[in-house]
């Protein structure tokens, strides 16, 4: 099996091709590593890599294979961290010069289910510093590229996750998802990306500021690779206060049949957002595939008005009040826009806070209603294309001018809620820019979001489609 076929390989298939001894470990991570020394770069996916250690781990792996040793879920197969989740033993610095020699002597509850399960940690992805902004740019490793066109940006804050899947550079990366930060870049580079319901998967330990709002999820680029990666770490762990309890939960095998039963709903603007025509005429194409799915889909939007300004300032407090103690030191090694961000709000009183997350907390009343009526929902993922690779996002669209978040107003206001959401690639434009369709699921029902996006994988399949880089 040549380097290429192996690079691009399902986590399914891949895992089962290691337990069925027609793959060894060793193989997986030269070709991995291999491909990274190649591409990356290229793309600036990658900030950390651990190719001596994550070699010596193969080895061991292909040694308990041959062994007959019980195998993990994941055994041998290469995993990428995002650099804001901790790894231990493995340099994390959440893209920031505060960080740059930091070493966690512990790693968060999802690196510890991975290595568990017999993955093993190739590396760290890079992002946004501390993930404050929905693109993957920072003054300590500087900007990742979109692999489909090396001028514009991949997204954020995981856009060094996703654009290493999209490029062969591994099949399953592991990001987190403040406001979009799974979803945008799966949308951007054109993979699969699941933001799981809000604790759902724990969250310990890490850096301050994003704990009420961050979810951690797989990108991948399939399906069925996510829901393997949710078996392994999804899953209550009372380190983590806001984990769910256990239920039963299981992602795979997949409930077999089509959509039939689903009540879904279509929102081209989520009931106040402008999205761009190129982006319309390929989601709103996409969605007449559906019915091919045997569900009926309406075109409905929830009654409710923009949270954009209590959710930027309660963000932005919430970074200002983990960073005040390093800002007089640290403020001019800083991203210059974290900077401002920051400062927009630290002067709010505690009384003004606890108005934002009043309003936080409103948007969820007038939410619930709506998902009273339907099972999904389905919007564009992002309002716009892949954008230029300096910009932190366009100001106008479809002639009008935005406020600052206007281009990611389908994403953040699903991590208010905590409803598990999904991106998958539901087409491309003229010139060769993935388009993202999100699936917005219930309160908890993360299983139905998965079987509908397997489902639309199979009706428009994208796996197939790559990147002229490679």
């Amino acid at each position: 099996m040549d380097n290429s076929e192996i690079c691009w390989m399902s986590v399914v298939k891949m895992a089962d091709a290691v337990k069925t001894r027609k793959l060894s470990p060793v193989e997986v991570m030269d070709a991995i590593l291999y491909r990274i020394e190649e591409l990356n770069p290229k793309v600036n996916a990658y900030c950390t890599l651990v190719a001596e250690s994550a070699r010596q781990q193969a080895i061991e792996a292909e040694a308990a294979v041959m062994r007959g040793e019980k195998l993990g879920p994941l055994h041998g197969v290469p995993v990428s961290i995002k650099d804001l989740i901790f790894t231990k033993d493995i340099r994390t610095t959440g893209g920031s010069k505060i960080y740059e020699n930091f070493i966690p002597q512990q790693s968060a509850i999802v690196v510890e289910r991975i290595k568990a399960a017999g993955g093993i940690i190739i590396g760290k992805t890079n992002t946004a510093e501390l993930g404050w902004a929905a693109i993957t740019n920072n003054p300590l490793f500087g900007a990742t590229r979109n692999p489909w066109n090396l001028e514009l940006s991949p997204g954020g804050s995981s856009g060094g996750a996703a654009a290493s899947v999209a490029l062969g550079m591994g099949s399953l990366a592991i990001g987190s998802d403040g406001g979009g930060s799974i979803r945008i870049p799966s949308s951007f580079c054109g993979v699969f990306g699941f933001k799981p319901s809000f604790g759902r998967v724990p969250q310990y330990p890490g850096f301050p500021g994003w704990e009420t709002l961050s979810h951690i999820g797989p990108i991948t680029r399939t399906v069925k690779d996510a829901a393997l990666a949710m078996e392994v770490i999804a899953g209550r762990d009372d380190r983590d206060r806001f984990s769910l309890p256990d239920t039963g939960l299981r992602y795979l095998p997949f409930p077999g049949g089509d959509l039939k039963g689903l009540r879904i709903a279509w929102s081209q603007d989520l009931g106040q957002a402008i999205a761009d025509p190129k982006v319309l005429k390929i989601t709103e194409a996409a969605v007449d595939a559906w019915a091919t799915l045997g569900s009926t889909v309406e075109a409905a939007s929830p009654e409710v008005s923009s949270p954009e300004k209590a959710y930027s300032s309660y963000v932005s407090v919430r970074l200002g009040a983990a960073l005040q103690d390093k800002m007089e030191e640290w403020g001019d090694r800083i991203d210059p826009g974290l900077v401002r961000f920051i400062e927009r709000n630290k002067n709010k009183s505690a009384i003004e806070y606890a108005k934002d997350s009043f309003e936080l907390s409103e948007y969820w009343d007038g939410i619930l209603p709506f998902f009273d009526k339907y099972d999904l929902l389905l919007t564009p993922t992002v309002a716009v294309p892949p954008f230029e690779l300096d910009s932190y996002g366009p100001r106008e669209i479809a002639g009008s001018r935005v406020s600052p978040l206007s281009w990611m107003a389908f994403t953040y206001p699903f991590n208010i809620t905590g409803q598990p959401a999904a991106s998958v690639p539901c087409g491309w434009t003229d010139d060769g820019l993935p388009i993202g369709l999100q699936i917005v699921g219930k309160r908890f029902d993360d299983v139905t979001v998965l079987r509908a996006a397997a489902a639309f994988e199979q009706a428009l399949p994208w796996a197939g489609r790559r990147p002229t880089l490679v």
